[in-house]
């Protein structure tokens, strides 16, 4: 008997051992292949299963003992983990990176959003950056039903993106996307803006149509939108054309273009602001805030005319009145004849 009780404690005492062994190998000691003090990021695409999570942490080398997190994630029985990125840091035990791809919780990602000239360039730049791929945004900017339902039409979708540094979880969904992105909209669009807005008599998409204009007119020196903003509202409340050449080469689909020729001025599109006046249809980029807030805060000024400096500096030659922008204008157009910039 006194042999068996002696056993009995034996057994208890290597059961003990073992479990505190375990213990610490599971919630106590550090699994995670990195250097002290760094990090590093994992992606876990949708659908992914618990194999292929295990494979994929297998081939990455993410963990000292891959095993050991095998048999822990078998005996606490976890079936799915969440999709993600995910960031691994340095000193993770066997259970904090399990609770962390089970709980789904993952680290959001910086995206910058910058301008871009159509909806199709802000779907790639978006599907290079999420696990979204740029068909599937591409065919939700594009859709005239689904914009409707945010308040815009397929023309102007894609500017409820307003570019701009943005906290977005890499499996985000569309829906989940689009609905983000209209919660910043309407935070951008405050009663200050919008009031702005009333005062230069436009409404916010108006606002935007402008700014692309301005954005495209001036995309180097963000200093000089507030006059070409003031110019172009002194033209539209006057009832003058816009008379842009950015919204002529929009309209002609060639983006490769330098210069607008006197027979492009004839072309019959809605964005030939020669043609038509007041605002095209829809904008011809998505501005960023810079040039969205030059339009809401104009330069007070008379100037009806500018055309590029004939230095090639990026800036405008401004001007009141059609004698002295000839004479600017003629200044450009000898400097782009002696560069040799016919188109």
């Amino acid at each position: 008997m006194n042999r068996l009780f002696r056993l009995l404690g034996l057994l208890g005492i290597v059961i003990v051992l073992l479990f505190s062994y375990l213990y610490y190998v599971w919630y106590v000691d550090e699994i995670v292949n990195i250097p002290e003090g760094e990090k590093i990021e994992l992606y876990i695409p949708s659908n992914t299963t618990l194999l292929e999570f295990f494979n994929l942490l297998d081939e990455k080398e993410v963990l000292l003992n891959i095993d050991n997190f095998e048999i822990f994630a078998v005996l606490k029985r976890i079936k799915k983990i969440q999709a993600g990125r995910y960031i691994l840091k340095s000193g993770m035990s066997c259970n904090e990176v399990a609770k962390m791809f089970v709980s789904g919780l993952q680290t959001p990602l910086k995206v910058a959003i910058t301008p871009s000239r159509l909806p199709q360039d802000l779907a790639l730049k978006l599907s290079n950056k999420l696990e979204l791929d740029s068909i599937t945004i591409i065919n939700a900017l594009l859709s005239d039903s689904l914009a409707s339902v945010y308040g815009f039409s397929k023309l102007d979708f894609y500017t409820l993106f307003i570019p701009d540094s943005y906290e977005i979880y890499w499996n985000i969904s569309m829906e989940k996307l689009l609905n983000k992105m209209k919660v910043e909209y309407d935070k951008f669009w405050n009663e200050d803006r919008l009031n702005k807005a009333n005062n230069i008599g436009l409404n916010p998409k108006e606002v935007v149509v402008l700014a692309s204009i301005v954005y495209t007119e001036q995309s180097q020196f963000s200093d000089e939108r507030p006059r070409i903003a003031g110019l172009y509202l002194n033209r539209l409340r006057i009832g003058m054309a816009l008379q842009s050449d950015p919204t002529l080469i929009f309209g002609l689909g060639d983006f490769s273009r330098n210069r607008v020729l006197n027979k492009d001025k004839n072309v019959d599109s809605p964005y030939n602001t020669y043609k038509y006046t007041g605002l095209p249809p829809g904008p011809i980029y998505s501005p960023d805030k810079k040039s969205i807030e030059a339009v809401l805060n104009p330069e007070d000024n008379t100037y009806l005319y500018m055309c590029a400096k004939s230095d090639f500096s990026g800036y405008h030659a401004f001007a009141e009145n059609l004698s002295q922008h000839n004479i600017n204008a003629r200044q450009y157009q000898r400097a782009l004849n002696k560069a040799r910039i016919y188109r």
